[in-house]
């Protein structure tokens, strides 16, 4: 433990076993009474944040990677976002927008309609979360183009809904038992850079997903009854993968080739995490709609559907939600865009940057890393058995993971076996080296035993 910086306030500091005694007390109950669905990777039981940092219930505090599931973009309780939602809690809390008008609705819409890939007028929905975004916009292709039938891809994550769950295919668990699904969902294979036998992030690689899209459209699956691809321009759950620009390139051809609509699920992605406001805007990617929500508002629950207007043409009645755009969680998302506009996009490429560079000889120094892949604060760490077979190990991944908890950082697994990075956008250099420091003792120990 780097026990010389743990006093340190923006840094962390373990002052009892892990879980605590207040902590195991809170376990306790929630085994009681909570859903067995949940996944808890390690014993945190969290009692208040600010900014990176988040303090047990026993007071032990830690540096928080997961920014609460790449959700609090602008840190926990940054003090704008704080005042924004205290205001508006004073003000008006709820009154339904799909029923009646309020204007910080229309602000935020016109906000994201100006900053979202592409030009042109678009429009926006509001809903709660980001399987109600993706949900929203798989109605909106069918209500649009006439068709029922949708490609996805292997490794996605789209939410749990069983309208989204249909797109999702990260793991076999998050679909078991819940079937049938909604049918008409193919799913291709996403450009995999790292298992490509061939070396696709050269721009000379042949993007094989999309020639087995062609040769669906050829054999069982009408290319005039597919709505959209549904894609994530980097794939979040699946393991953190960015896949190369060509892909991006041949799939605007493919979809203007077939009159496909294309999806960009931007949920983890979005609001300013790889450096960018959008992962989209790596690859001059434009889709037709785009889904957001997890760090539009900094942890309250909002998300949104943007669509090209013309695509978003439904009439009235047509798709609606009681609590999406609540006044509240919509005052929360203009001071968080306020905020990352004016530095935190900024300072995820920085600090990004900063870690991708530290951490990119991990693969030649330590036999368990076998990729490190990314784009700002949204960066990957796949571990292997060894460097010669490739081999995936989820149990090493779940090691280091364990390891940091016990040494005050919090980091999560993604994918079958890689770690993802995914810090709140206000992280500093110092914290970042922290971090970095502390997996690198952690990889030592985990390859040591």
């Amino acid at each position: 433990m780097l026990t010389s910086e743990a006093v340190r306030p923006d840094l962390p500091h373990i002052s009892t076993s892990l879980p605590g005694p207040k902590a195991r007390s809170v376990i306790e109950r929630d085994a009681a009474v909570l859903s067995p669905s949940y996944t808890r990777g390690y014993p945190l039981v969290a009692a208040r944040g600010e900014g990176a940092i988040v303090e047990d219930v026993d007071g032990n505090r830690f540096l928080d990677f997961n920014a609460g599931i790449a959700v609090v973009a602008a840190g926990h309780c940054h003090p704008k976002v704080v005042k924004a939602i205290q205001d508006q809690a004073a003000r008006l809390i709820h009154m339904s927008g799909t029923d009646f008008y309020y204007e910080n609705m229309v602000t935020l819409a016109e906000k994201l309609a100006s900053i979202v890939p592409g030009g042109g007028p678009r429009r926006v929905y509001f809903g709660n979360s980001g399987t109600e975004a993706v949900e929203a916009a798989m109605k909106m292709a069918r209500y649009h183009t006439g068709r029922d039938k949708f490609i996805a891809f292997l490794g996605a994550f789209h939410g749990r809904t069983l309208g989204s769950l249909s797109l999702t295919a990260s793991k076999s668990v998050q679909r078991q038992h819940f079937g049938p699904l909604v049918p008409g969902v193919q799913h291709l294979s996403y450009p995999y850079c790292y298992r490509c036998p061939v070396n696709q992030r050269v721009e000379t690689c042949k993007v094989e997903c999309l020639l087995q899209a062609e040769q669906l459209f050829k054999t069982i699956l009408p290319a005039e009854e597919v709505a959209a691809i549904v894609l994530e321009p980097i794939q979040g759950e699946g393991g953190y993968v960015v896949p190369p620009r060509k892909f991006f390139d041949e799939l605007q051809a493919l979809a203007r080739r077939h009159g496909l609509l294309l999806i960009a699920d931007e949920v983890q992605s979005g609001m300013g995490r790889t450096g960018k406001m959008w992962a989209s805007q790596h690859f001059d990617f434009t889709p037709d709609i785009i889904t957001i929500a997890k760090g539009i508002a900094s942890g309250m629950p909002l998300s949104a559907t943007v669509a090209r207007a013309g695509v978003m043409e439904w009439k009235p009645g047509a798709h609606a939600s009681t609590f999406g755009g609540n006044p509240v969680a919509v005052a929360a998302s203009l001071a968080t865009i306020e905020l990352l506009e004016e530095t935190l996009v900024e300072n995820a490429a920085r600090i990004g940057a900063h870690i991708l560079g530290r951490i990119a000889d991990w693969p030649s120094r330590f036999p368990h890393v076998g990729d490190v892949r990314g784009r700002g604060l949204m960066i990957g760490i796949e571990f292997v058995r060894d460097a010669q077979s490739r081999e995936r190990a989820p149990e090493i991944r779940n090691r280091v993971e364990q390891l940091a908890f016990e040494r005050g950082l919090l980091v999560l697994g993604a994918g079958q076996n890689s770690m993802r990075l995914c810090p709140p956008l206000v992280v500093s250099r110092d914290q970042a080296d922290f971090a970095v420091d502390t997996l690198e003792q952690c990889l030592k120990l985990a390859h040591q035993g």
